[in-house]
């Protein structure tokens, strides 16, 4: 099934494509017309002014890429349409950056404090001399007598 916001987002198109001119409405193909129609919430109401502009209404943000990606596909004419592809890939190449500087590996730390502390010298203790028990070097020359057998 589909998100609950796409489907309210498609009413609201659908309802926002009746005050289009029906020249600009048969510039959209019929197969997307009916995804709208099917995956519309019929439940959600919208009442569009056409007096007023999409960011005066209640428009959704999805309902608003939705007509945008309408207009640069099917209304906009190739000046336009370039100029939009432009600004995407701009706006595409700027995001990554940002994604880049905030979540690089190199520079999670920088922004750490790196604290040393001295150990006192009068604590350094020196190397311990290991020395095998009596019971353990007794053994060993039993085994080297046998082995030598």
């Amino acid at each position: 099934m589909i998100d609950i916001e796409y489907a309210n987002a498609y009413s609201e198109v659908l309802e926002i494509l009746k005050y289009i001119p029906i020249k600009d409405y048969n510039k959209i193909p019929k197969n997307k017309i009916e995804l709208f129609e099917k995956n519309s919430n019929d439940e959600h109401r919208f009442i569009y002014n056409p007096n007023k502009t999409l960011e005066e209404q209640n428009v959704t943000k999805r309902a608003k890429a939705i007509i945008a990606i309408l207009f640069r596909d099917y209304w906009a004419n190739e000046i336009q349409r370039e100029k939009i592809i432009k600004k995407q890939n701009y706006d595409r190449i700027k995001l990554e950056e940002e994604k880049r500087q905030n979540y690089n590996p190199n520079n999670i730390f920088k922004n750490r404090e790196i604290k040393y502390t001295e150990i006192p010298t009068s604590n350094i203790t020196s190397m311990i001399e290991y020395k095998e028990s009596v019971f353990k070097r007794v053994i060993d020359k039993i085994k080297s007598i046998f082995a030598k057998k």
